[in-house]
């Protein structure tokens, strides 16, 4: 009898366990949901959307950087692409279709995708509680269950393998430029994944193909520091990014800039971070546009495709560039070695961003460019060129459900996200303007290949 990776027989139903979203690897620690299987996703069941919730849950319970929970979405929503294309012709296929044998179940299909890319991707937790309940949702007959699994199952072996040599697990020593604007640590620990815009690509391009020109077209700190253009955006995040008021700065946010700021965080361990945000409003979209399995499982492949590589792209702009520029706070706290004379320091001054028991946290890598606007930039583009419409309006919670916004189109949403990371005090105006257009630029070849 042919078995899944983690010991289910092959098609069948696994015996119902606790549902356990996500480990961190190599952990004891697990999330656990106590909540109805039937509600551990957004209702009522579609698969594609019931994964990508699921998926959700193992990137708080597992924290980390952007870039891995984004390499982690593309090759779960592939493999579910890759299933159903297997059995319905939806488009090109992203690796290959898998052989199928009479009738099979496209949602067991989907399902064993997305659970066996799951299992192998977060090999500490059990998804088997989940799984369980996706194919008790489906009529077919076991027969046709068992043939819609082995797709899936092949998928998503098919994806991991082909991923397993992409440069994700490199190791990096980091060595700051060590002069004024460079980047240095923040108090929020060492330098963060920086390898990563060296990781291999999804799409159909290379590392530091979408890369942006440095901050304010400036090609040596000295320049960028001295210019008109740094004391400018320096001005700004200063008096709307604090914490609050000092002697030394009036800080001028507005309350709802501060929500602002707060909605896009999910900078933290324990958030669902920037990628999984962006998806959550993305099955928003999709439930209010009454989207089919097959038109959910493209359009969430496309967009992960995006997502994955807008991670690599903002990741190389960060780390792989002459300029690997220092943030807000270490520039506004050392502005007396800038060389400006525009410029004036405030050791005091901390940015709106913070711990959950309200320490100073900035994210541990440079500023330029912000990840945050780069998945935006990407986000919005893959949406208004599936939908070939920005017009799209819809509301969403942030994490916890603790506040609620509403965008009126997807561009809305787009620059309020980039815009956020200066109200939270933590990027400068070119990080996000820069970072909106290289997510756009790597979305539009993405959707240009793939849609």
């Amino acid at each position: 009898m042919s078995r899944s990776p983690d010991g289910i027989p092959g098609g069948g139903t696994p015996r119902r366990r606790t549902v356990l979203l996500g480990l961190t690897a190599g952990a004891a620690t697990a999330l656990t949901t106590g909540l109805p299987l039937a509600r551990a996703a957004d209702a009522p069941y579609e698969p594609v959307l019931y994964w990508s919730k699921i998926l959700e849950g193992a990137v708080k319970a597992t924290g980390g950087a952007p870039g891995p929970a984004a390499r982690a979405a593309a090759i779960m929503h592939l493999a579910m692409y890759d299933a159903a294309n297997s059995l319905v012709s939806i488009g090109r296929p992203y690796l290959a279709k898998q052989p199928v044998l009479g009738t099979a179940s496209l949602n067991a299909a989907i399902a064993t995708a997305a659970y066996t890319a799951l299992h192998a991707l977060y090999p500490s937790g059990s998804f088997d509680g989940n799984y369980g309940f996706a194919l008790s949702q489906d009529t077919s007959s076991q027969t046709e269950k068992d043939k819609g699994a082995a797709v899936g199952r092949g998928a998503a072996q098919a994806l991991v393998q082909a991923r397993a040599n992409d440069g994700e697990a490199t190791t990096v020593t980091y060595t700051p430029d060590g002069v004024p604007g460079s980047w240095r640590t923040t108090g929020s620990g060492p330098a963060v994944t920086p390898h990563w815009g060296r990781v291999r690509p999804f799409g159909e391009s290379t590392p530091g193909q979408f890369r942006p020109g440095p901050p304010g077209g400036f090609t040596t700190y000295q320049d960028l520091l001295r210019s008109s253009q740094y004391a400018e955006q320096l001005h700004e995040v200063r008096v709307f990014g604090g914490h609050s008021s000092t002697p030394l700065t009036t800080v001028v946010r507005t309350p709802e800039q501060s929500d602002i700021g707060r909605f896009w965080a999910n900078d933290l361990d324990g958030t669902y971070k920037p990628t999984s945000q962006l998806y959550q409003h993305a099955r928003i979209i999709a439930r209010k546009q009454a989207l089919t399995p097959t038109q959910n499982v493209r359009l969430f492949a496309v967009l992960s495709i995006a997502l994955a590589d807008a991670a690599v792209a903002a990741w190389d702009a960060k780390y792989d560039t002459p300029i690997d520029l220092w943030r807000p706070v270490s520039a506004i706290n050392l502005a007396d070695s800038d060389g400006n004379p525009a410029t004036t320091p405030d050791p005091a001054w901390r940015p709106l961003s913070s711990d959950l028991d309200g320490t100073s946290y900035t994210p541990a890598f440079p500023a330029y460019v912000s990840g945050h606007a780069t998945f935006a930039g990407a986000w919005g583009s893959v949406l208004r060129t599936y939908f070939a419409t920005d017009a799209i309006a819809f509301s969403a919670t942030t994490d916890g459900g603790t506040a609620t916004r509403r965008f009126n189109t997807l561009s809305a949403a787009t620059h309020e996200n980039a815009i956020s990371r200066i109200y939270l005090g933590v990027h400068y105006r070119w990080d996000a303007e820069q970072g909106l257009a290289t997510g756009e630029k790597v979305a539009r070849n993405v959707t240009g290949t793939y849609l």
